[in-house]
C-alpha cells in the first residue's frame, strides 16, 4: 500500500514551517492593499451579505433544541440556530475586513456566542451511531469531554481565522477576547486532536473512513497554522495529520471515485485539496504531490460525474444538482494542468454567499476573494464516456442521451440499495432518475435508514423479486461486472439476499443515439414474479406495451402488466432538485423460474 504523505515526508521531512504563507492565502484586515484590491462586484456581494445577516440577531442555541434529536429525530432544531450563528459571524468578519471603519460589535457578539457554547458539536453527532465513535451518553446533552466532529473542527477554523484576520482590532476593542478565542480553539479542537486516538475518523480504531477525515483535518490544519501562538509544535501536528490523511487515502479507490457522490467531493477530495494547499504554502512549495496518479483521479472525479446543465450522476446520498466548490475545482485544475477541470470550476464558482449557505466555510469564501476566476474560459468537456473500475460506475454519452449506471455493492458510504441501477438523461434533462437525497433526520444514519423510501431499492431502477428488495451491506454486491463499449453488464442476484432465491439476475444496459436497451435475465430457485421499477421525472401514461413519459417511450414485453404511481416531493432538499412530483412505473412479469425482461427506451 502506497502512503502518499509518508513517502513524501521521507524525502521532505517537516522540520520548520513558515506560517507567514497563511497571510498570503488569507490576508489579514491590516493588509489594506489586498482588501482594497477586491473587485467592485465582490465588494458589493460582501456588503449585501453582511446587510442580510446584520438584520438578524444571533439566535439562541437551546438545550431543548439540542435534545430534539434524541426526542423526535429532528436535526434542524439545533442546526438552524447553530449554522445561522456561524454564517452571521463569517459575513460580519469579511465585511469588517473590507471596511475597517465598520463597527466590530456584531463580530464580538458572535465570537462570544460561540465561545459560550457548551459544545461545538451538533446534536446529531453527539449521540453518534457511527461505529468507533464515543459510546452514547446517558443523557442527550453534550456534557462530556470535547469531541471533534465535522463542525467542531469547522468552528475552530472560523474562530482561529477571525482572530487572524481581525486580531489587532479585537485586542483594542475587546481586550482579552482574542486570547480567549485562541484558548477555546486549543482546548476544544487542537488538544483533542493531538492527545486522543479514539476518534473513529482518525483511522486508528476504524479503517473504513469517509469524508470526515479530510474535512476535519483541513480545518484543524487551518486553525493551527493561523493561530498566533499554537500550543503544539506545528511540524508534529502536521505529521500527525498526514498520517490520518494516508489512512483515508488507503480506503479511497485507485480510480478516485467518491462513493458518496459528486456533492460530497467538497468535503472529501475538496478538503484534501485544502490540506495540500496548506502543506505546499507553509513548506515553501517543497511538499507537493500534484503528480500522484491517485491524487489526480480524486481531484478530477466531479468532471467525470458531470452530466451538464448543473446535473451530476447522483448515486448514494448525492443531490442530482449538488453544490460544488467551484473555486476549489478551478484550483485543482490549475495545479493538475487539467483545462476541463478548470472549466468546470469556472462554471460552478457561484456567488460568495454560496460558501456560507452550504456549511459556513470561511476559508472558501476567502479563497474566492483572493483566488479570482481565470479570464479565459475553457469550453466544457462534456459528452465523454467514463468508466471507474473500482467504483464500478459507468457513464455513456451518445447523441442527445447520457446513461449512468453502476455495479458496486450496498455498503457504500451514504449507501442506497441500488446495485445495477441507472439514470437516463435526454437533452441534458433527467427522464429516468435517482431521487437522491433528503433532509437528514435521526433515521438517516440509524438502523431505520432503510425504511426511508428514497434509500430503498424499491424506489430505484432495479427489479423486485416477488416483493423482496435488495439488502444493505458490502456482501450484497454485483458480480461478473463488465464494461461494454456502449454500456455495462453485471449480475446483481447477490444484492437480494438468500431469501430471494436468485441464482442469476444478469442485467445488460447499452445506449445508442436513439435508444437505451435494457435486458435482464432472472433465474430463480422457485417460480416468482419479477417486477421492474422505473423512477420517472415526468407524468407517465400507459398505452398498451408502452409507457410515455416526457421525451421517452418505454417499451416492455407483451404479457407484462404495467401501473404507475405519483410520488409528491414534499422534502425541501429533494424539492430543490425535483420540484413537484416524481412518478414510479412498475412492470410485472409472469410467475416463473426463468424470466427474460427486454426493455427499450426511445426518444
Amino acid at each position: 500500500m502506497t502512503l502518499m504523505f509518508a513517502d513524501g515526508l521521507k524525502s521532505q521531512p517537516l522540520k520548520d514551517v513558515d506560517v507567514r504563507a497563511m497571510s498570503r492565502l488569507y490576508p489579514p484586515a491590516s493588509n489594506r492593499t489586498a482588501w482594497e484590491s477586491i473587485p467592485p462586484k465582490e465588494k458589493e456581494e460582501i456588503e449585501a451579505l453582511a446587510a442580510q445577516y446584520a438584520a438578524v440577531p444571533y439566535p439562541m442555541r437551546l438545550a431543548t433544541g439540542f435534545m430534539a434529536f434524541s426526542r423526535n429525530g429532528s436535526r434542524q432544531a439545533d442546526e438552524q440556530p447553530y449554522f445561522l450563528r456561524r454564517r452571521k459571524l463569517c459575513a460580519g468578519v469579511v465585511n469588517c475586513c473590507l471596511h475597517p471603519e465598520e463597527s466590530l460589535d456584531d463580530v464580538i457578539d458572535g465570537v462570544w456566542c460561540l465561545c459560550e457554547e457548551t459544545s461545538w458539536v451538533i446534536s446529531a453527532h453527539n449521540l453518534n451511531p457511527i461505529p468507533g465513535a464515543p459510546a452514547p451518553q446517558k443523557h442527550p446533552l453534550p456534557l462530556g469531554e470535547p469531541y471533534v466532529d465535522l463542525f467542531a473542527a469547522q468552528t475552530g477554523m472560523i474562530i482561529a481565522l477571525t482572530a487572524h484576520l481581525l486580531g489587532d482590532r479585537l485586542e483594542r476593542e475587546a481586550p482579552g477576547l482574542k486570547a480567549r478565542m485562541e484558548d477555546q480553539v486549543s482546548q476544544r479542537v487542537l488538544q483533542p486532536f493531538m492527545t486522543r486516538d479514539d476518534f473513529w475518523w482518525m483511522g486508528k480504531i476504524r479503517k473504513d473512513l469517509n469524508n470526515w477525515t479530510p474535512w476535519i483535518i483541513s480545518n484543524v490544519l487551518t486553525a493551527a497554522c493561523v493561530l498566533e501562538d499554537c500550543a503544539y509544535p506545528l511540524p508534529q501536528l502536521m505529521q500527525r495529520a498526514c498520517g490520518m490523511l494516508d489512512a483515508w487515502l488507503s480506503v479511497v479507490p485507485e480510480d478516485g471515485g467518491c462513493d458518496e457522490g459528486a456533492g460530497y467531493w467538497n468535503m472529501a477530495g475538496g478538503a484534501l485539496l485544502d490540506c495540500l494547499e496548506i502543506l505546499e504554502a507553509v513548506t515553501g512549495g517543497k511538499l507537493v504531490f500534484w503528480e500522484n496518479p491517485k491524487l489526480k483521479n480524486i481531484l478530477s472525479f466531479p468532471g467525470k460525474a458531470e452530466i451538464g446543465s448543473g446535473w451530476f450522476m447522483n448515486f448514494a446520498d448525492c443531490d442530482a444538482r449538488p453544490f460544488l466548490s467551484g473555486e476549489r475545482l478551478q484550483l485543482a485544475g490549475e495545479k493538475l494542468g487539467d483545462p476541463a477541470l478548470v472549466s468546470l470550476g469556472l462554471r460552478t464558482r457561484g456567488a460568495l454567499k454560496d460558501q456560507l449557505s452550504d456549511t459556513p466555510h470561511l476559508t472558501r469564501l476567502l479563497r474566492m476573494l483572493f483566488h479570482p476566476a481565470s479570464e479565459t474560459e475553457v469550453p466544457a468537456a462534456l459528452g465523454q464516456d467514463v468508466w471507474l473500475p473500482d467504483l464500478q460506475v459507468r457513464k455513456v454519452c451518445r447523441g442527445r442521451a447520457v446513461l449512468c449506471c453502476k455495479g458496486g455493492h450496498n455498503g457504500d458510504n451514504h449507501n442506497h440499495n441500488d446495485v445495477g441501477s441507472f439514470m437516463l438523461y435526454v437533452d441534458g434533462e433527467p427522464e429516468i432518475l435517482d431521487a437522491g437525497n433528503a433532509v437528514y433526520t435521526a433515521k438517516t444514519f440509524s438502523d431505520q435508514r432503510y425504511t426511508l423510501w428514497h434509500i430503498r431499492s424499491a424506489y430505484h431502477n432495479v427489479p423486485l423479486i416477488g416483493d423482496l428488495e435488495q439488502r444493505p451491506g458490502r456482501q450484497c454486491r454485483a458480480e461478473n461486472v463488465a464494461c461494454l463499449e456502449d454500456g455495462l453488464r453485471l449480475d446483481m442476484a447477490g444484492a437480494y439476499g438468500d431469501e430471494a432465491g436468485a441464482v442469476e439476475l444478469t442485467r445488460t444496459m447499452t445506449l445508442s443515439e436513439s435508444q437505451l436497451t435494457l435486458r435482464d435475465r432472472a433465474v430463480l430457485k422457485a417460480p416468482r414474479e419479477v417486477t421492474w421499477v422505473f423512477m420517472l421525472r415526468h407524468q407517465p401514461t400507459v398505452e398498451g406495451d408502452c409507457i410515455r413519459a416526457g421525451k421517452i417511450r418505454l417499451h416492455f414485453p407483451a404479457g407484462m402488466e404495467a401501473k404507475t404511481e405519483e410520488i409528491p416531493v414534499t422534502d425541501p432538499r429533494m424539492g430543490r432538485n425535483y420540484p413537484g412530483s416524481l412518478w414510479r412505473a412498475l412492470i410485472k412479469g409472469p410467475k416463473a423460474e426463468v424470466t427474460d425482461g427486454a426493455f427499450q427506451v426511445t426518444w
